[in-house]
């Protein structure tokens, strides 16, 4: 009788293991809700032609239009060589070598970097920089004391973004 007394309580106690084992399994779902994560003003869908481009980069560095026979003559050997980027590059840096260009000094850009990377995107892009662009230019400029305010606008002057508006 005791056998049967154990046997009906072991078997009590498995089925009741059982059930507070046997729980459904909770799935949880988790969504990202949609975002909209463009910023005004970067989106740029036309393409500068050749000669605005030579045009715009002229005045963004001399603060004034191109004489007509300066971009005549640009337009000319930029357009006698097949590769155009390499031209685009080489008219840049002869721009920022010029010594009329007008261009921050190295100590106005480091008083104050996010001024100048402010400004430069202003200048460049046509729009105000996203706090992680301004963040990252800012932080490259203050960990590399050779990086001048020329080599700056010409890494803006060369980019894709650039080429847009």
């Amino acid at each position: 009788m005791k056998k049967m007394i154990r046997f009906g309580m072991g078997m009590v106690l498995l089925s009741m293991l059982g059930l507070s084992s046997c729980k459904k399994e909770v799935i949880y779902t988790y969504e990202v809700n949609d975002v909209d994560v463009s910023q005004p003003g970067a989106a740029k869908p036309n393409v500068k032609s050749d000669l605005e481009v030579l045009s715009i980069a002229y005045s963004d560095l001399f603060g004034s239009t191109i004489p007509a026979d300066k971009l005549e003559a640009l337009a000319l050997t930029y357009q006698s060589f097949g590769d155009k980027r390499l031209v685009l590059d080489m008219v840049i840096l002869n721009f920022l070598n010029d010594p009329n260009v007008v261009i921050p000094t190295d100590g106005a850009m480091r008083a104050d970097v996010e001024a100048f990377v402010d400004a430069s995107y202003r200048k460049f892009y046509v729009r105000e920089p996203s706090a992680f662009e301004r963040w990252f230019v800012s932080d490259l400029i203050r960990k590399d004391a050779t990086l001048t305010p020329d080599l700056v606008y010409y890494a803006f002057m060369t980019s894709v973004e650039y080429r847009f508006y």
